[in-house]
């Protein structure tokens, strides 16, 4: 079983991925997707949303990260895909699944799921171009406005060389809304001959539990559910191996919230800073009743040394640097 981060714009940049990956049991990870329209991006572009580029591609934790392009131009992601891989990435993912209108709007994302062909055609010539130990994967919902079209762009995306696919259950018109259709991993599952990655709707050790009988596929990705649950992977893994875990308590998780307020302080304009951090918060509030308090107390504070005592931390230590 492997289990992955999902890549999710906006909100698992690469702070939220050092910081969740250090919990341990994720794979590897995926950056937020990387928008390509008809040039080849200067490698700062890469830089800039992976920088573990210049670490090995993994996380401080050592966990593998992927890098996620998007567009619709079979050669031009071809070749920005190449320059990726020459820049350090150990995997090329493609995304097909986002259902945001703007990305949608300008042909990329889950739109493209409406062309079988252009699937093929674009997973085709990045995986021609990319140099062959390297595996060329994508990303997938169940359809744009309808689930018809699923089998036909699993196998479109096979047939033109993805080493494995992540399926979000849903469609892109079902957005996030539940429930998420796991028993369509598996039909997927059943047409192709590679690797098939359940996503959707797996926030607690029993949601695996219920997507791995449903979708009969082992291998998961988790979004949302390791955000708000930061110890989801380990607990699963645990379970896997026929043990259990304490799950990660309150005060456990302290020091996670912590280094991601260190990192983005030093990394973040305080501007932007506080919003993300409120972010993380409000997501943690569907498992934990003191995250509900601490974004009550935090969430109309921009001020970041304030946010800094409220934490308990000093950041005016000796060698601290904070964005400006």
């Amino acid at each position: 079983m492997q289990i992955a981060l999902a890549p999710m714009e906006g909100l698992v940049d690469d702070i939220l991925r050092d910081v969740l990956t250090t919990v341990g049991c994720v794979d590897w990870c995926v950056t937020e997707f990387i928008r390509i329209s008809d040039r080849l991006l200067p490698p700062s572009s890469f830089h800039r949303l992976a920088p573990e580029l210049e670490q090995g591609a993994v996380t401080r934790a050592g966990t593998q990260l992927r890098v996620q392009l998007l567009g619709s131009d079979p050669i031009c992601l071809a070749d920005n895909a190449a320059l990726a891989c020459s820049l350090g990435a150990p995997a090329i993912d493609l995304n097909f699944g986002c259902p945001a209108k703007t990305v949608n709007k300008s042909r990329g994302g889950a739109i493209l799921l409406k062309e079988p062909d252009l699937l093929h055609s674009i997973v085709r010539e990045v995986r021609k171009a990319v140099p062959e130990h390297i595996p060329v994967t994508a990303k997938m919902r169940l359809g744009f406005d309808s689930k018809d079209g699923a089998i036909d762009c699993a196998r479109a995306l096979v047939d033109g060389g993805a080493a494995h696919l992540v399926v979000h259950a849903r469609t892109k018109v079902e957005g996030y809304k539940p429930p998420a259709h796991w028993e369509w991993v598996a039909k997927v599952q059943d047409v192709v001959n590679v690797p098939v990655f359940a996503n959707g709707d797996i926030w607690s050790l029993e949601d695996w539990k219920r997507c791995r009988e449903v979708s009969g596929v082992e291998d998961i990705m988790l979004g949302r559910g390791l955000v708000c649950r930061p110890d989801l992977a380990r607990q699963i893994a645990a379970a896997k191996a026929g043990e259990l875990v304490e799950p990660m308590s309150w005060e456990d998780l302290q020091p996670l919230l912590a280094e991601f307020w260190v990192q983005a302080r030093r990394k973040m304009s305080p501007r932007y800073a506080p919003g993300r951090l409120k972010q993380w918060i409000s997501l943690l509030t569907r498992n934990y009743p003191q995250a509900v308090t601490m974004f009550a107390e935090l969430r109309r504070e921009s001020d970041c040394e304030r946010l800094d005592s409220l934490l308990g931390l000093d950041t005016q230590q000796p060698g601290f640097k904070a964005a400006v």
